[in-house]
């Protein structure tokens, strides 16, 4: 038996993702957080700092910046000052911050849709207005429009916001098309906001994912990059982030920013993420074989119903299913009905569409797949 495929109970354990539907036989698929349990060596360090048995206020463990910085030079070949790092609570809490510090009230922000629902509200937190761009569907991947883009474009735009790997399509940008985002940019002296969260959990082997910063010392100086363990060691509970920030004036701006709102990290918190970077295991390989399997079941099973389709997806656990055709008045409800518990399209800003997130047991896929076919079929 895989260790994945463990189903574990979480109900009764105050989890946002199953106290949704407490009392009701919906199986939740929706808010990203996976139902696999916590790598060994990251409970094992747990416990060890538990035994210790305080909890006071917390400072970045040295251990931790080391094992980041070995981090991102091993993967990406990147190699980053630790006096870029900005520590943070949660990757939310950066796009806030980017949003305060870049530009000035009234001023705007540029970003594709759909896109992770928290993008869609910084701007207005920091007085700015969002300009919202449409991704397309070509080839049977999401890509980026840049002539939109262009046509968008107001005068007082003053940030790009990337989310790379892509949530809620899942893709991965590739270099042709970061170096035609980064160009544009620089064109229009647009500073970037990269949220690559979820850049560990790349389910396509051929699919490499490249930090925009490192495409050059010009667009790293106009770049902050968003980065935490959490989605990818399933430890989203435990905040711990960090912005990466070459330029020191913009870093600036951006820590500024945090003063009288952003609370520390705690203790705990910063154990999990050191263990994470310090990973010695085969335990994240194990976990992307487990959830590309997971991703072709859904896929076959998506794109071979009526009425229903899901492009391809190269990263995260997470499945963008247009169900426009449909025609479902409330799709949220209309699920909800046959037991199955998604996040609304509209939420994204992609009415019409469902996010699924497979980062689960088997068992509890194919229930959920089950349940999906009656569905889909009962709507034609």
């Amino acid at each position: 038996m895989n260790e994945f495929d463990n189903v574990i109970d979480r109900r009764g354990t105050g989890s946002t993702k199953w106290n949704k539907y407490r009392d009701r036989d919906v199986l939740p698929f929706w808010v990203a957080d996976m139902d696999f349990r916590t790598p060994p060596f990251i409970l094992e360090a747990l416990h060890k700092r538990l035994d210790h048995g305080i909890f006071g206020y917390a400072q970045t463990p040295q251990a931790l910046i080391d094992a980041v910085v070995q981090s991102l030079d091993a993967e990406f070949d990147w190699a980053v000052s630790p006096d870029w790092l900005v520590w943070l609570p949660g990757v939310v809490t950066g796009l806030n911050l980017a949003c305060r510090a870049v530009g000035a009230p009234g001023d705007s922000v540029m970003m594709n849709v759909p896109v992770y629902y928290p993008f869609l509200d910084a701007p207005g937190h920091g007085g700015r207005s969002s300009i919202e761009v449409p991704l397309t569907l070509e080839d049977n991947r999401w890509v980026i429009d840049v002539r939109a883009m262009a046509a968008a474009l107001g005068n007082r735009t003053r940030m790009f916001m990337l989310c790379n790997p892509q949530n809620p399509t899942g893709r991965i940008y590739q270099r042709d098309e970061l170096v035609t985002l980064a160009q544009f940019c620089e064109k229009h002296d647009l500073l970037i906001c990269s949220d690559e969260i979820h850049c560990g959990l790349r389910l396509d082997v051929d699919r490499p994912h490249i930090p925009i910063a490192t495409l050059s010392q010009d667009i790293a100086a106009r770049t902050i990059t968003l980065m935490a363990p959490t989605k990818t060691y399933n430890t989203p509970g435990l905040g711990c982030a960090f912005a990466i920030i070459p330029d020191a004036a913009l870093r600036r701006r951006f820590s500024d920013a945090r003063a009288g709102l952003v609370s520390g990290i705690g203790p705990l918190a910063y154990v999990a993420a050191t263990a994470a970077y310090q990973d010695p295991s085969d335990w994240l390989p194990r976990l992307c074989t487990y959830l590309r399997d997971n991703r072709d079941v859904l896929a076959a099973c998506v794109n071979s119903l009526p009425g229903v389709s899901m492009a391809r997806v190269e990263a995260t656990y997470l499945g963008w299913i247009d169900v426009r055709p449909l025609q479902l008045v409330h799709p949220l409800e209309y699920f909800e009905s046959f037991g199955l518990g998604f996040s609304d399209g509209a939420q994204f800003h992609g009415p019409g569409f469902i996010r699924f997130n497979f980062g689960c047991p088997r068992a509890t896929l194919d229930e959920g797949l089950k349940r999906f076919e009656r569905a889909v079929r009962a709507a034609q």
